[in-house]
């Protein structure tokens, strides 16, 4: 008999044991893959780190900051601008505080009108003040739609804030929750998108790391789960007091009969060209809307993601396209040729991200009852944060209902 059984080393099952271990109650944690990290995961190929699918860490997001080392995470940053690419140009769009290239673009107008600036400066402004809360209890719409209603022309959004946003939401429609979009967009105000100098694996690793070796059981599939008792693939059974589920939507659907999330989905390349084709830590977009949703030369934000002397590019987009094709859309983003770059790995992601149309719930319930929890992103926002803080949700509940702490917020 335990006190606590994790289903799934992910960043929600990892948030979950460590905030139980911290508060002094030994859990052990059960994960059907050879690794921690659910779907945060990266691969050494070659000596090139590649991370499953374009992943970034946002240091500003409050359950890092309480659970993770961040300095030892040795993040490098990229600028907080984008590269815009067209038919004839390349444009750096960004604040011109955190990026003073980017004045001369900015002042141009090509995609961003004086009206579009004093816009999202506006929206900026509202989304930055006052407590997440506040974000989280406003009425809820599309982003398109919060777009729109916040003034931003038509051909703002279709050059540069939907070839953007359709990288980080995993849809090209702008169909997710305006409330989520403005927590995202609150972030980026506050810190650049980053990356662990060892690929975004570090982060699960590191929060493992802080737990007993004999807490984390790696290749132990789980097949069932009832109040109290978890039976394993092998056979084995499980007994504790309290049960936390944090696997992906869809296992957590099967295991307990929450509601299945649909997914939003992603396919991402690495290409190791012989040289870097662009010298910023920036993301490149597509002001045509074209197929690959960003790219960036991940190197020049970690040289640690390439061995010494290479350069490896990032390729995402929304649907497994021929490889041909995505080469032609670099060759044109990146204004070289692309043809003949070295293929490292394609990692197709089908189940990439819980889709979040509004009016999106920001925090379901984590109790399920008779001592069975559940967390995961699907339970709050499809985020690194939204993992995090939705397995720290569900261990303090845990904590409530043993009797350790204060009574916990569902």
């Amino acid at each position: 008999m335990h006190e606590a059984v994790v289903v799934g080393a992910g960043l929600a099952g990892l948030a979950a044991a460590v905030t139980l271990h911290r508060a002094g109650v030994p859990c052990v944690v059960l994960e059907a893959a050879d690794d921690v990290g659910g779907r945060v995961r990266t691969d050494v190929v070659d000596g090139f780190r590649l991370d499953r699918g374009f992943q970034v860490l946002n240091p500003a997001y409050p359950a890092i900051r309480r659970l993770a080392d961040v300095d030892a995470l040795d993040l490098g940053r990229y600028w907080r601008a984008v590269r815009v690419a067209d038919d004839d140009r390349v444009s750096l769009l960004g604040n011109p505080l955190d990026t003073p290239k980017a004045l001369r673009d900015i002042a141009a107008r090509r995609y961003l009108s004086a009206k579009d600036l004093a816009a999202l400066g506006t929206l900026s402004a509202r989304v930055a003040a006052g407590p997440a809360q506040a974000v989280i209890d406003r009425d809820d719409r599309t982003t398109l739609a919060e777009l729109h209603r916040a003034g931003v022309s038509a051909r703002a959004v279709e050059t540069v804030l939907r070839p953007f946003l359709s990288g980080v939401f995993l849809e090209r429609e702008l169909t997710t929750s305006a409330r989520f979009f403005q927590l995202v967009w609150r972030s980026f105000l506050r810190s650049a998108p980053s990356l662990p100098s060892l690929g975004m694996g570090e982060l699960p690793r590191q929060l493992a790391r802080t737990l007993p070796t004999s807490a984390v059981h790696l290749s132990t599939p789980v097949d069932e789960v009832r109040p109290g008792r978890v039976r394993t693939a092998d056979g084995g059974t499980w007994t504790a007091r309290a049960v936390v589920v944090a696997t992906d939507g869809s296992t957590a659907a099967r295991l307990t009969g929450v509601a299945e999330p649909r997914w939003n989905s992603g396919t991402t390349w690495y290409f190791a060209p012989p040289r870097s084709p662009l010298r910023e830590p920036v993301i490149v977009i597509d002001a045509r809307g074209g197929p690959v949703v960003n790219t960036s030369v991940v190197s020049e934000v970690c040289p640690a993601y390439a061995p010494p002397g290479a350069a490896l590019v990032s390729a995402s987009a929304l649907t497994a396209l021929p490889e041909d094709e995505v080469r032609r859309a670099l060759g044109r983003m990146y204004r070289t040729d692309a043809t003949r770059w070295p293929l490292v790995a394609r990692y197709e992601i089908t189940r990439g991200l819980p889709s979040m149309p509004p009016p999106h719930e920001l925090r379901l319930d984590v109790r399920l009852g008779d001592g069975l929890y559940v967390c995961g992103d699907h339970r709050d926002t499809s985020s690194l944060q939204g993992a995090l803080a939705s397995g720290t949700r569900a261990a303090r509940a845990v904590l409530a209902d043993l009797g350790r702490s204060k009574p916990a917020a569902p």
